[in-house]
């Protein structure tokens, strides 16, 4: 799992940036040592703030309260919300500040909490701290110069949060089309020094780039001496396929292992005829059996029926 530290590195959190940002959301020196001055207000009302936001949004919306599935997790959450709202009052915002509030963002992806939720609990939470405010201190000019540097310090911490969760949104879907990857592209071992890879859908230069690759790891790994190549799932040999697959063979040849191309149909033998395509340093059969039976050969073993 990427830590908020990696976070930070990738998505370039650097002083320049965090003064950049600072600068475009007018955060500046006077309202962080506002905010450090309200820190005793953050004290009084923060155990009354977080109970309202919980009670008031995240447990009465039948969709938010699922994350809640015990109440020990929902203890822990709120014991963490109360951390993170006198964080806000700490009249500190460097890069120290920065990664924490990564990690907000990476644990809301990690748990499912959506945009949506995490959107609207932001607006609930500005409007709950603004009630109490205005309810101590009165509506002056002053409590409008606190509310606004409350409101910057709010809107920055949702600006680093949501870019942390698009990135770790980003990472999950990359492992997960890495897993189906792998599972695009199984390379079994059928005999010793015999390898299987059965090939199932489209082709195209990424995949191919991830099959050459995964084949000369697994013949390397398993010492193979043949290799067989089933491309009946393939609905479309053309021309990129057709060198795709040459382009392995060659690469396998070099490892000192054979290839043994199946499943050709009909119709894939005319095409790959009327395309030119030169398959003499591979072996070709119909079939996948067919194909089983001329690898065995290939290492010395024959396949005979049972006797009696």
């Amino acid at each position: 799992m990427t830590s908020p530290l990696e976070y930070m590195n990738r998505l370039g959190f650097t002083e320049q940036e965090l003064s950049s940002r600072r600068t475009y959301f007018q955060l500046v020196d006077e309202d962080l040592a506002r905010l450090s001055a309200l820190r005793p207000f953050a004290e009084r009302h923060n155990d009354a703030i977080v109970d309202a936001f919980y009670q008031e949004l995240l447990l009465k919306h039948s969709e938010s309260r699922l994350f809640f599935t015990d109440q020990a997790t929902l203890q822990r959450a709120m014991a963490a919300q109360k951390r993170y709202f006198l964080e806000l009052f700490s009249g500190v915002c460097d890069l120290a500040y920065l990664e924490n509030r990564l990690r907000v963002g990476t644990t809301h992806q990690r748990i499912g909490v959506a945009p949506k939720w995490y959107l609207g609990a932001y607006a609930h939470y500005l409007r709950l701290i603004s009630a109490r405010l205005l309810a101590e201190q009165g509506y002056s000019a002053e409590t409008q110069e606190k509310l606004r540097s409350i409101q910057k310090i709010i809107f920055f911490d949702m600006s680093i949060a949501i870019e942390t969760y698009i990135a770790a949104g980003l990472d999950a879907l990359a492992r997960h089309q890495a897993a189906i990857r792998e599972l695009s592209t199984p390379v079994i071992q059928l005999y010793e020094r015999v390898l299987l890879l059965p090939l199932i859908g489209t082709i195209d230069t990424a995949r191919a780039m991830q099959v050459m690759e995964k084949v000369l790891v697994r013949v390397a790994e398993r010492q193979a001496k043949v290799i067989v190549l089933d491309i009946a799932g393939v609905p479309v040999v053309d021309t990129r396929v057709a060198n795709h697959l040459l382009q392995t063979t060659e690469a396998v040849r070099l490892l000192g292992a054979s290839t043994v191309l199946t499943g050709i149909s009909p119709q894939v033998a005319q095409t790959m005829v009327q395309l030119g395509v030169d398959l003499s340093k591979m072996h070709t059969r119909a079939s996948l059996e067919e194909g089983l039976e001329l690898a065995l050969s290939l290492t010395g073993r024959v396949i005979r029926a049972k006797e009696g």
